[in-house]
């Protein structure tokens, strides 16, 4: 058989098979997806060009790949030449069983697979692993510096396929619990002949108002008979975005600011112990001669009989806006070579560009989340109050609340690139060589991150009541926050012309600068070689193969130096209004309470900066530490020492595997048996907090066997029932495995610190289902799965002998022999749990209908999770929490209608998604945080105007679903309550 018929042939093993769709506008072909030289194909059977047309046949092609694979897998196709039925590729996978997504500004920006999030999931990309990361808002997560991908990184178009492997076997690399996320971009020989297309579309948000490109084209010939072939394809998009709502950061019940005071003509004596074991103090100016209690939920709930329950209050309420704007530009490239019909040489070159501003800006009270030694004041009070049963404020009004008009700005970019180059060479017949080297680079920036404020302190009257909604709470600022120069202005730190600069004004919170650029980078560089050979042609496959891997991160942080970053006054008298500007036009697509700020003077940040010469990097001349120091510092400055790290992990193994097909009792089975093998030599390092930050580098190695079954029946044409069993593992989070941290070497031996040392998660993983390809495109089945998570990680107080942490003895005072037991805090491997499931997926195009009804069709799934995990509250408890596996939504759906005729294609998608937990415990003496449930609705027409233009609308978001993040299942109070508003396409497409 010649290399070029056994391209063409189905296979079970490395990849299955990846049927790139060629419809633009008329009728296209499938593409058969170059299978790599030493898989061995599943039957000897050439697969025939299929003619495609539009998103129906997406699905069947998609259905196809699906059914053929031996495990676990679904798979998206693009339904026409880079073309994706959705704006992001996140947002694509959610269509698949168990898999659901989370946003950042109204994007999809990363995945949770069977209830087991991005840091569980690896992704491939051409076959290489691959790791994108960005910088999102801080109720996102803030920068990735996980393991996790950034989808939002990519632009949907470079794509012609998504496979999501929920089952392990041999020959697919280790690293996830969760699946492996196989994405291929096109390649010239997956077209029959040359090829040229390119798309436009305009993109409207209907908060911000603003209109966006979105461009794409595809370029592919080959030469030479078939033994050339080149393909270039491209895409790029612009999106302009409002994030609108209220948010609280946390909600506490520790004291807000230094105290209260009870209403007026209120008495309770000095001295008075409290039912907190608070002790009562002098109120405010000595003049006003009140009895003052410190500020805490218990005294509070004492004096006011409002409730017996523990009370929470929001730490930061504020309404507020961000303001995105993105760049998004993707490049693929593919040369293909085939100098003998026995050997082919594929070089793919994958670049993305990921550029965006972000703008923060809040109207605040800060005064709820400082106690005195974090700058809080004694001049707050408590006029009125009243709290719910469960603890959560309900309504309160104060004197002394010191108020923010507080704005950051933010320029990040992620650059990626991805060379790999993939040899495929048959020997024989029976006999066949595959290899495959690439290296992958993510590196973000966020090379300007700085918030300037404008402040009113000791503002009397403010309110804040939850009565009439817990999500957009009535706030009553008692002046007008639109008057330049008004009650929100710069409050500086008067300057002093000798001796040390004061850092802040007593009682008194000041205005601010704050400086804190970062960045991480991700390298994965990676090499493998594999041998098949057909022992017994079509019936038994060995293959063994060699594997090497070296993963590199780093990341870092620096902090300005100014006086814990105050500000002072503007040079030269300069006027408050050259230094602000206006926020306005506020709450939109939101249903805001009667009287709440709809604009608000802000910081004018490029003003500032010019001022007072703020990027400089310089000490400028004055006293030491006076108004001039604006220096950056990283691993000396205690607060960004933390994300000063990195890790460099080398891993090199090997499999064997045997594929099968064969008879049973008649009936046809098929799959693969085999084992994998990985040592892990990772060197980490970090820095702990002794002479203005030590450097530690700690090594570890651990090394793992991965058996795995993967089965196929055919019980009959229509239906095959499948099974996979395996042992998988998934590496530490890099941020556990720093060595950096703290010694206390007086009073109480005391090690906070990372591990190195962590085991990866292990995990035994059972798959089971039955499927029914009932009909052309017709799919019903179901799937069962249960994963026993051997280990889970956990931050945990231990006695530990220095010399068995792993840190050098150099840390230590020179009369330290490494024998003295520290209490050590640092991450652990502590017990896992079961984690267990079910998917329901159902498939259908209504051809059974009469007429036109015949061009309808459905897709639904639904799947249900389960897991409970103890976590330990604290490290010096054995107080558990008992909940949902972090990330895990135990209940989603997704249902998609569509009417496809070949020429017009319509569809609407409703997708569903549970809430989920993201901390537990969670912080400020809550149980957990997370986000509550979402469905999203999107929609999508086209019509081909002819064979070679085709225009599309497209409606994504169209029910504005808020990000709703909560704290306290009990109070379920809003953390974060944000819209970005709905999203309309209107596009072009030609064909050449």
């Amino acid at each position: 058989m010649t290399f070029r018929a056994r391209l063409a042939q189905p296979r079970l093993s490395t990849s299955a098979i990846t049927l790139a769709v060629l419809s633009a506008i008329g009728a296209t072909h499938a593409q058969a997806q170059t299978a790599p030289a030493a898989a061995k194909p599943a039957a000897d059977k050439t697969l025939e060009t299929v003619v495609v047309t539009g998103f129906r046949s997406s699905l069947e092609s998609a259905l196809a790949a699906k059914r053929d694979d031996s495990g676990f897998v679904d798979v998206i196709k693009a339904e026409d030449i880079a073309k994706f039925p959705d704006t992001n590729l996140a947002e694509s996978l959610q269509r698949i069983p168990g898999v659901v997504i989370d946003r950042d500004a109204g994007e999809g920006r990363s995945i949770t697979v069977r209830g087991l999030g991005q840091d569980f999931t690896r992704v491939r990309i051409n076959g290489v692993e691959a790791l994108a990361t960005t910088g999102g808002t801080d109720s996102s997560g803030g920068a990735n510096r996980s393991r996790g991908m950034d989808f939002n990184v990519f632009a949907s178009e470079l794509f012609s396929s998504i496979t999501v492997r929920k089952s392990s076997q041999a020959d697919v690399d280790e690293g996830s619990l969760g699946a492996t996320v196989d994405l291929q971009t096109s390649r010239p020989f997956d077209f029959k002949d040359f090829v040229a297309t390119v798309s436009a579309k305009g993109r409207y948000n209907d908060l911000s108002g603003s209109t966006d490109p979105r461009l794409a084209f595809l370029v592919s010939s080959t030469f030479a008979d078939r033994k050339v072939g080149v393909l270039l394809s491209g895409a790029y998009s612009k999106r302009s975005l409002f994030e609108e709502g209220f948010s609280t950061v946390r909600w506490d019940n520790g004291p807000s600011s230094a105290g209260w005071c009870p209403p007026q003509g209120a008495t309770i004596a000095p001295g008075t112990t409290l039912p907190s074991g608070s002790t009562a103090t002098t109120c405010g100016p000595a003049a006003q001669g009140v009895p003052r209690l410190p500020n805490t939920p218990a005294n509070i709930a004492a004096y006011n009989e409002a409730s017996k329950a523990e009370n929470f209050h929001p730490r930061l309420p504020r309404y507020g806006r961000l303001t995105h704007d993105q760049d998004r530009l993707g490049l693929t490239g593919s040369v293909q070579l085939k100098p003998a019909d026995s050997t082919l040489l594929t070089f793919d070159m994958l670049y993305a560009k990921l550029k965006a501003t972000r703008q923060e800006d809040f109207l605040e009270a800060i005064s709820f989340s400082r106690n005195l030694s974090q700058g809080g004041k004694q001049q707050t009070s408590v006029l009125e109050t009243s709290y719910a049963p469960n603890g959560a404020l309900l309504y309160g009004k104060y004197n002394g609340v010191d108020i923010r008009a507080e704005s950051r700005f933010d320029e990040l970019s992620t650059t990626f690139t991805q060379p790999t180059l993939t040899l495929e060479h048959e020997f024989s017949d029976t006999l066949r060589l595959g290899a495959k080297f690439g290296s992958a680079t993510s590196k973000f920036r966020n090379p300007v991150q700085t918030t300037t404020t404008l402040d009113a302190i000791n503002v009397n009257g403010y309110s804040i009541d939850f009565r009439q909604s817990d999500r957009l709470p009535t706030i009553t600022y008692p002046f007008d926050p639109t008057q330049v120069g008004g009650a929100l202005t710069l409050v500086p730190v008067p300057q002093v012309t000798s001796g040390t600069q004061p850092a802040t004004v007593a009682n008194t919170t000041t205005s601010e600068i704050r400086i804190r650029p970062q960045g991480a980078t991700n390298q994965t560089n990676v090499g493998n070689v594999n041998l098949a050979w057909d022992v017994m042609p079509n019936q038994l496959t060995l293959q063994a193969g060699i594997d090497y891997k070296q993963f590199l991160f780093d990341t870092y942080e620096f902090r300005r130096v100014n006086q814990n970053d105050t500000i002072f006054a503007p040079p030269g008298n300069m006027p408050i209004a050259n230094l602000t500007t206006m926020l306005t036009g506020f709450g939109k697509n939101l249903s805001l309470p009667a009287g709440t700020p709809t604009s608000w003077v802000i910081p004018d940040l490029n003003a500032i900066a010019a001022a007072y010469d703020i990027y400089c990097n310089c000490l400028k001349s004055g006293p030491a530490g006076g108004p001039g120091d604006f220096t950056l510092s990283s691993i000396t400055n205690g607060n960004a020492r933390g994300n000063n790290r990195s890790v460099t992990e080398t891993d090199t193994g090997g499999f064997l595997m045997a594929d099968f097909t064969g008879n049973v009792g008649g009936i046809k089975i098929r799959g693969n048996l085999g084992t994998r093998y990985v040592k892990t030599e990772a060197v980490s390092t970090g820095y702990q907090a002794t002479a203005g930050g030590t450097q530690v580098t700690v090594a570890n190695t651990y090394d793992d066997w991965l058996p795995s079954l993967n089965v196929a029946a055919n019980l009959t044409s229509e239906l095959i029932a499948r099974f996979g069993a395996a042992k998988v593992m998934a590496r530490p989070q890099l941020g556990n495995l720093s060595p950096g941290g703290s010694i206390a070497t007086t009073g109480t031996l005391s090690i906070t610190t990372g591990n190195p040392f962590l085991k990866p998660f292990r995990a035994k993983t059972y798959d089971g289902g039955l499927e029914w390809y009932f009909g052309k495109g017709a799919f019903l089945g179901v799937g069962l799965f249960q994963k026993d998570i051997d280990t889970y990680i956990q931050s945990l107080r231990t006695n530990v002998p220095y010399k068995e942490t792993g840190l050098p003895m150099s840390l230590l005072p020179p009369n330290f022999t490494g024998d003295e037991v520290f209490q050590v805090t640092t991450p652990v491997n502590t017990p896992g749990g079961k984690l267990s499931g079910y998917e329901l997926n159902y498939q259908q195009p209504f051809t059974f209908l009469p007429s036109w009804g015949k061009n309808f069709g459905t897709l639904l799934n639904y799947t249900y999770v389960k897991s409970k995990i103890e976590y330990l509250v604290s490290p010096t408890a054995a107080t558990t929490i008992t909940d949902d596996l972090i990330n895990l939504s135990p209940k989603s759906w997704n249902a998609t209608f569509y009417y496809d005729d070949g020429r017009f294609s319509a569809r609407v998608s409703g997708t569903k998604r549970s809430s989920y937990l993201q901390r537990v415990p969670g912080q400020n003496n809550n149980d957990v945080e997370g986000k509550n449930g979402t469905f999203n609705v999107d929609m999508s027409v086209s019509y081909k105007i002819n064979d070679k233009f085709e225009v599309s609308f497209e409606g994504v978001n169209l029910t504005d679903e808020a990000n709703d993040q909560f704290i306290s299942r009990a109070r379920n109070s809003a953390v974060v309550y944000n819209v970005t508003g709905r999203e309309f396409l209107v596009g072009l497409r030609y064909r050449y």
